[in-house]
């Protein structure tokens, strides 16, 4: 499909890349991603992982997030839910659903952001003042 003058790639090559990106491993290897079931035709539903940002509360730390991406992605940002327990802003405290409307990566979406991008900026936020100090709930405790 043509676009505005650029290729639009239809939703499941986009996913297939990105399947590939996420298992060769992201960036310094604190952020991972990749599909909970290999036989899911519609490659709908992830897992990801973040090693917790030095120097705050989140060190060491090993978070893992569901995300959710449904046949409107990549026009729609996926549905992003944290399954580690963890307190943070845009975070809901009962169901660890990450609020689009208050994320701005989500808020923002645009059609070339990845769940690459989405884990990248999480973890960013778990370093920012308004997160990197705040109290945890214990290790290993999850929604």
């Amino acid at each position: 499909m043509i676009s505005g003058g650029s290729v639009v790639v239809p939703r499941n090559f986009r996913l297939l890349e990105e399947l590939e990106r996420g298992e060769k491993g992201i960036g310094d290897g604190t952020v991972s991603y990749g599909m909970d079931d290999g036989d899911d035709v519609f490659m709908r539903s992830w897992t990801g992982t973040i090693i917790g940002p030095s120097h705050s509360v989140h060190e060491g730390r090993i978070y893992t997030l569901k995300l959710f991406c449904d046949k409107d992605y990549p026009d729609k940002p996926p549905t992003v839910r944290f399954h580690s327990r963890i307190n943070m802003t845009h975070v809901n405290s009962e169901t660890g659903l990450v609020d689009p409307r208050y994320f701005p990566l989500l808020a923002n979406w645009r059609r070339n952001h990845t769940m690459e991008d989405i884990l990248v900026e999480l973890k960013k936020q778990m370093a920012s003042p308004a997160n990197r100090k705040l109290p945890q709930p214990p290790e290993g405790s999850t929604f």
